[in-house]
């Protein structure tokens, strides 16, 4: 199973576990399952970084190689999520978020997220 880590989920698991549901941790941990995280993902962290809405200890270059030690895989934007994009409806607003659920639809992914609005669309979720 191929599984993307909305931004909220890979940072609990790098350091809140406790707040991932039992589903979720136990797909992350599944040692079968091809984990990704969203380079979307890090351009999120990094503007709440600059805005001082978040901390990540050593920074994004830390990020990087934390995200990589655990197993994940960091998935590029390519052209076919922006074109899946282009077609969602506008249920949810927040554009890293609509990134993510293109980018799951496109390649046929597991989103895990806590993220309420997902259910308006036809991404597979995992929480």
């Amino acid at each position: 199973m191929k599984l993307l880590l909305d931004t909220h989920t890979i940072l609990w698991f790098l350091g809140d576990v406790e707040k991932l549901s039992k589903a979720a941790l136990s797909a992350i941990l599944e040692p079968e399952n091809e984990k990704y995280v969203s380079i979307v993902s890090a351009w999120e962290l990094v503007i709440k970084i600059s805005l001082d809405k978040l901390s990540f200890e050593g920074g994004i270059a830390n990020f990087f190689m934390v995200v990589e030690e655990n197993g994940f895989e960091i998935l590029p934007i390519k052209r076919e999520y922006v074109k899946q994009l282009e077609k969602l409806p506008l249920y949810h607003r927040d554009p890293f978020d609509r990134m993510l659920i293109a980018s799951a639809m496109a390649e046929g992914m597991n989103l895990i997220s806590t993220d309420k609005e997902v259910i308006h669309y036809s991404v597979s979720n995992i929480w």
